[in-house]
């Protein structure tokens, strides 16, 4: 149950960060009603590690846990729950950077940023948790 939670939020995360990557290549204005900040965030110099757009790295960061999770083996659960503690650090950062940088938010990088800090949290619980077919090999 708690890898179908994960894979969810996964492609929720993965949904937000292709439409922001999108909206980056296009050159577009992201939709932001709440918050209003998304196109300060998108076009500040906060925007892009090393010259490769966040929001790149976040689509790339979402199918890597995403593909970590195809399997569901020890191995697997270890790289997803590393993948999403990265990631969670990642936007960790990038939130304090939107508040005491930038100067505003936006809402699409909070909504991935809650969501990486859900996978974060399922992930590593799938670390810590041992299933019932594991549980009998082990019997």
């Amino acid at each position: 149950m708690t890898r179908i939670a994960a894979i969810v939020v996964g492609v929720i995360g993965l949904g937000i960060a292709s439409y922001l990557t999108i909206v980056h290549y296009t050159g577009g204005v992201s939709v932001c009603a709440i918050a209003h900040g998304c196109e300060t965030v998108q076009k500040s110099d906060y925007s892009k590690l090393a010259g490769v757009p966040v929001a790149l790295l976040g689509l790339i960061g979402y199918i890597g846990i995403l593909g970590a999770m195809i399997r569901d083996d020890e191995n697997s659960r270890i790289v997803a729950a590393f993948l999403s503690l990265l990631g969670f650090g990642f936007s960790a950062w990038l939130t304090y950077t939107e508040l005491a940088l930038i100067n505003a938010i936006c809402i699409w990088c909070v909504g991935s940023a809650i969501c990486m800090t859900i996978l974060a949290a399922l992930n590593v619980s799938r670390v810590l948790t041992v299933s019932e077919p594991e549980l009998a090999r082990v019997r």
